[in-house]
């Protein structure tokens, strides 16, 4: 079990557009300065993801409530948003059989469904709440703060559907994800006896897949949650070596800042060639972006690279195109794997048709490594910089060794764009307008803040 970063194509010595080596040297003898301020956010505690591999208490009270809720429901529906909801998605795309929730209670070796309400369309909430049958369904609350608007509106929505079909019985249809203590949840748990797992205070919500926030959903329909933190915390320990050339995370770090700030390289791809991995490239898309797109002083014009999220090989054929000819602006790392769970062989057909002969007696995973190969090697002839992450398995060992390791690189990145990963400053003015205009106590600032924007323009509108 292993996950191997080949970073060949990052350097300017392979790749003229690449990293040049002279600055992957200097990063070299400088990686000591950033380890010791990673060390130091770990001595304040902040850096609390880094602990869950071994809190056993805290993965107990997932497996325990699991195994309670064993046989009771049919459905399990998670309530949340940003890092409440796209780990979750992660884990269900990388980790359960394709189309899950569409295949029967016997091929689902009777797991329940799982669904992710990760936005407050009313469309798709109300779509999903009609075909439900409430008295067989587990809804996860997630939400840290039990402020967050859009998980309060779920929960209330679900609530009161739940009030009006169960009655005194719905509070055994909910559970909290919420902090130990403080927030509003918590006090709710408690007077109505609603069962509330842990957020730990010092993990943030785009670094909480590893806590109840992913673990308990994955534990619902059956995944090994100790697997996942068994092969987090062999990650953990790699991406603790105080040599650069040994530490993956590091590495993977230094040479997307070096392309950043060094080369113009303001976009960072993340490309998996493999559909149970591909919506880890949403997940990463928020963690990169919201870790460290940041001011580093008032009145600057802002740091921090650009993620973005492509598939292998879908996207060759639409984005591709982009990261060829298109502005030098981008590095590209494919994630790959090594054993898939099935491949399909491709028939001998039509010999005489040149256009299809040639793919007989090949197969379908062999394609997709081969289009990998070949897409990686022209990005690399035009001169545009890439790199490979290969995971043996997409298992659960493996996808929680992923996590852990792009958790780890964005906390690097962190030191080297000297900005704070754990906050999200920028989030917070739409946050608080939102509750200004829907009356939220103690918005009153933020109203006035809000009415003093201008108004639309009739002129300008068509």
């Amino acid at each position: 079990m292993a996950i191997r970063l080949d970073y060949t194509n990052m350097l300017g010595d392979v790749v003229e557009g690449g990293v040049p080596v002279a600055d992957w040297e200097s990063a070299r003898r400088d990686f000591a300065s950033v380890r010791a301020k990673v060390g130091a956010l770990r001595a304040k505690g902040v850096l609390g993801f880094l602990d869950l591999p071994d809190d056993r208490k805290l993965a107990g009270s997932v497996t325990t409530f699991a195994k309670a809720a064993a046989g009771k429901f049919d459905d399990v529906v998670i309530l949340g948003i940003g890092g409440s909801a796209l780990g979750p998605i992660a884990i269900r795309t990388a980790l359960l059989a394709p189309n899950w929730n569409a295949l029967s209670t016997s091929e689902r070796g009777g797991q329940p469904r799982l669904h992710v309400l990760d936005n407050v369309d009313p469309r798709t909430i109300d779509a999903l709440l009609n075909r439900l049958d409430l008295s067989r369904s587990l809804f996860v609350v997630t939400s840290k703060s039990g402020g967050t608007a859009e998980t309060m509106a779920q929960y209330l929505v679900v609530r009161g559907r739940l009030d009006a079909k169960l009655g005194g019985r719905a509070t055994e249809h909910i559970v909290f994800i919420t902090d130990p203590k403080s927030g509003a949840l918590r006090p709710l748990s408690i007077a109505e006896r609603i069962p509330a797992l842990d957020i730990p205070p010092m993990v943030g919500g785009r670094y909480s897949v590893l806590t109840p926030v992913g673990t308990l959903p994955a534990a619902l329909v059956g995944v090994d949650v100790g697997a996942m933190l068994e092969g987090a915390g062999d990650m953990a320990k790699r991406c603790e070596s105080e040599s650069l050339e040994r530490n993956p995370a590091a590495i993977f770090a230094t040479l997307q800042h070096a392309a950043d700030v060094k080369r113009g390289r303001h976009i960072h791809v993340l490309m998996p060639y493999s559909d149970p991995l591909r919506d880890m490239a949403d997940w990463f898309v928020q963690l990169w972006a919201e870790s460290l797109g940041k001011h580093r002083k008032d009145g600057d014009a802002g740091f921090g690279p650009t993620p973005l999220a492509a598939l292998g090989a879908t996207d060759q054929h639409s984005q591709v195109q982009l990261f060829m000819e298109g502005p030098p602006d981008k590095t590209i790392t494919f994630l790959t794997v090594a054993n898939r769970k099935a491949d399909v062989q491709i028939p001998s057909l039509h010999h005489d048709v040149k256009e299809l002969a040639y793919l007989g007696n090949h197969r379908l995973g062999e394609l997709l490594d081969i289009e990998h190969r070949a897409t990686a090697g022209a990005l690399a002839r035009r001169g545009r910089p890439n790199m490979t992450l290969q995971l043996d398995a997409a298992d659960a060992w493996h996808l929680g060794a992923l996590f852990m390791f792009l958790e780890c690189a964005t906390i690097h990145a962190a030191m080297l764009y000297d900005v704070d990963p754990l906050n999200q400053p920028g989030v917070e003015l739409g946050k608080q307008f939102t509750y200004a205009i829907l009356g939220r106590p103690g918005s009153d600032e933020a109203r006035r803040e809000w009415d003093a924007l201008p108004k639309p323009n009739p002129e300008r509108i068509v």
